[in-house]
């Protein structure tokens, strides 16, 4: 009975059980669903709890990085919603504190008021950086926070509005002057530049200008040539080298004047106005002194025409003997490479870097035709005085009454030129260097070359020729003067010159066109002085009359060349 219950017990489970498929395996699937998510939240819990549990057999800076991206992933899905609102706001702050920053360096850029602006956007940028610094605020960006305070963010929020706010409106008030100061910025800058291209310009025209002065005419050479071609042709009518010397040429008592040119037209012209305005012409004795490519034309020139009973004397440099190397400095100085390099290596680009100075460097200045009126008392032993007249002067007056001032026991007899603080030492010597500091004073006032009545006797007593070697030969270097013969000249006869009336000599017709007339008539001697010599098509207009109306138009060889009135 027993045992038939056991099994019929049995049989009725077994019934069930199979009777019951499904629910079993609805169980086992719940089951494994449960197990899995039980095995993924422990990897996560695990891999959350640093990358030192993490290693899997890779090395420590892989697994750290790997960790570290892993980790942030998670802390931006547990993070608060309002870190993205934090981010965007702290995003604009970064951005127009950036902004106060730029316009700031651009106010410092231009200047603007006194440095206002530049103060006031640099504020601006450390309101900025000061509100982040806020102990209040920094928690928000505290990296490890989870959460945040949405009042503090609110707050936050309100004074990073406000900020930006003030910013754009100084922007915009900014705006109008900016725009102002770039304008003046671009002006400034067209104005540079147009500066330097005047400067480059000026320098140019500089230059061109002194070519155009130094340059020999048309006219001029042909003039010279058809002269030379005569000489050539008929030798015995203008050789006096066989002829001893008249003797008023070495006549102490005479009226002598001392001409050294190598422009025959020139020349031509100072003889011509000077006896034509003296009285009694054969007591008047000239001494016309040349180079040698020039003496024949010079001997034609003054040969072909009777000046009025005056007597002229034509020579050349070299038949002074003793005027070589050995003797004269500026000879000597000549040969120097340095020098000759200086004066004839005389490019546009080396020219015009010093305008001012421009004309020193025409090879004139060390030329000794120039340097001639130096050496006077040797070149005329026999004679008490005489009287210097450059090429470019006009004789207007007679000038025998020079002959009758009263030296005073000075060697020059010359006009001066200073006026105010102008035409002082100091413009023609460099007072820095301590040999022309300690001997002159700056503000000795000039005087000008050009016509210059000389005391022999008192020169040879001064022993003036002496006096300008020394000089000269301590300036072979321009360390003293900028070369010319006024520096040495003012040097050598710094306390040995007699002021003249200035109606004797009025100068400047070469380059100021604004002198009076009543001035230039009054003037016993004018000069022309400058660039624009009256035998130039750059002469000035007004006043080239004065110098073309003794011009001898009706010598042949100056009518075939065609010069102009």
């Amino acid at each position: 009975m027993a045992l038939n219950s056991g099994r019929i017990y049995r049989n009725a489970s077994s019934n069930r059980v199979s009777g019951n498929p499904f629910r079993f395996r609805y169980f086992a699937g719940f089951l494994t669903i449960a197990v899995s998510l039980f095995i993924a939240v422990s990897f996560l819990s695990t891999a959350s709890s640093g990358p030192a549990d993490l290693k899997f057999g890779f090395s420590d800076s892989s697994s750290g990085s790997e960790s570290g991206s892993l980790r942030r992933t998670i802390l931006a899905l547990k993070s608060d919603p309002l870190k993205p609102r934090l981010d965007q706001i702290r995003k604009q702050a970064e951005d127009h504190r950036g902004l106060a920053l730029a316009y700031a360096s651009y106010a410092r850029k231009l200047k603007l008021e006194n440095s206002k602006l530049v103060r006031i956007f640099a504020d601006l940028s450390q309101n900025y950086t000061n509100l982040v610094s806020k102990p209040i605020y920094r928690a928000l960006f505290d990296s490890d926070s989870s959460s945040v305070d949405e009042s503090v963010l609110r707050r936050y929020e309100k004074e990073v509005k406000e900020r930006i706010k003030l910013t754009r409106q100084v922007i915009a008030e900014a705006k109008e002057s900016f725009d102002n100061q770039l304008k003046i910025h671009k002006l400034k800058d067209t104005i540079f530049a147009l500066n330097e291209q005047l400067t480059k310009s000026k320098k140019q025209g500089a230059f061109s200008s002194l070519i155009a002065a130094k340059s020999i005419p048309k006219s001029l050479h042909c003039l010279a040539l058809r002269l030379m071609e005569e000489r050539i042709a008929h030798p015995e009518k203008y050789n006096d080298e066989e002829n001893p010397p008249k003797p008023e040429i070495e006549d102490p008592k005479l009226y002598h004047y001392a001409i050294f040119s190598d422009n025959v037209i020139a020349a031509s012209v100072v003889v011509n106005s000077a006896v034509k305005n003296t009285k009694e012409p054969w007591k008047h004795v000239f001494h016309v002194v040349t180079d040698k490519m020039n003496l024949g034309a010079m001997q034609v020139m003054f040969k072909i025409r009777d000046y009025s009973g005056a007597h002229i004397e034509v020579k050349a440099v070299e038949d002074y003997k003793f005027l070589n190397s050995s003797y004269v400095p500026v000879l000597k100085q000549l040969e120097s490479s340095k020098l000759q390099q200086f004066y004839f290596e005389n490019k546009l680009e080396n020219a015009t870097k010093d305008t001012t100075n421009m004309k020193f460097r025409n090879p004139k200045y060390l030329s000794i035709l120039n340097h001639l009126r130096f050496y006077l008392p040797e070149m005329y032993p026999k004679l008490h005085k005489i009287l210097f007249l450059d090429d470019d002067i006009v004789v207007q007056r007679d000038l025998t009454g020079l002959w009758k001032i009263d030296m005073d026991g000075k060697v020059n007899g010359a006009v001066e030129t200073c006026f105010g603080s102008f035409h002082r030492y100091a413009q023609y010597m460099n007072f820095s260097h301590p040999l022309i500091k300690a001997r002159f004073s700056p503000k000795a006032c000039a005087w000008a070359y050009g016509m210059n009545f000389f005391d022999l006797d008192a020169w040879r007593r001064e022993k003036c020729t002496e006096e300008y070697h020394y000089w000269q030969n301590l300036n072979e270097n321009r360390t003293l003067w900028k070369l010319g013969t006024l520096p040495p000249g003012l040097i050598t006869y710094y306390s040995t010159t007699k002021p003249l009336d200035k109606s004797w000599h009025v100068l400047g017709l070469g380059y100021n066109p604004s002198i009076s007339m009543d001035e230039i008539n009054n003037a016993a001697v004018i000069h022309f002085n400058g660039n624009m010599k009256p035998w130039l098509d750059i002469a000035i207009t007004q006043f080239r009359p004065l110098w073309t109306k003794y011009v001898d138009y009706e010598n042949e060889y100056v009518q075939t060349c065609n010069f102009g009135r």
